[in-house]
């Protein structure tokens, strides 16, 4: 009997397709999402294709997920900035 050996090719390329999102905007990230989706509702690919798509769509919503929470962040500390401003000039 031969054992199967892991696919280390498959497994970088997959930790390549997952990892490397730093630099993908929120909307370049959801039109990608939104074409993945479609892609699988769709059944036009084959089932080791649909789940590389859908581990590629997962490291996609992270990757929104952490823009937005960045964006939240920015926008909260904008707001408390602009709170205590507004206090210093009425002298709370």
């Amino acid at each position: 009997m031969s054992e199967s050996k892991p696919n280390r090719a498959g497994s970088k390329a997959a930790a390549v397709l997952e990892d490397d999102l730093s630099g993908v905007t929120y909307e370049a990230a959801l039109l990608e999402l939104e074409t993945i989706i479609a892609r699988i509702e769709s059944g036009e690919v084959a089932l080791e294709e649909s789940l590389r798509q859908y581990r590629r769509g997962a490291a996609l919503v992270r990757r929104c997920r952490e823009v937005l929470d960045g964006a939240r962040a920015e926008i909260e500390r904008i707001a408390a900035a602009d709170l205590i401003a507004k206090s210093d000039a009425i002298g709370l």
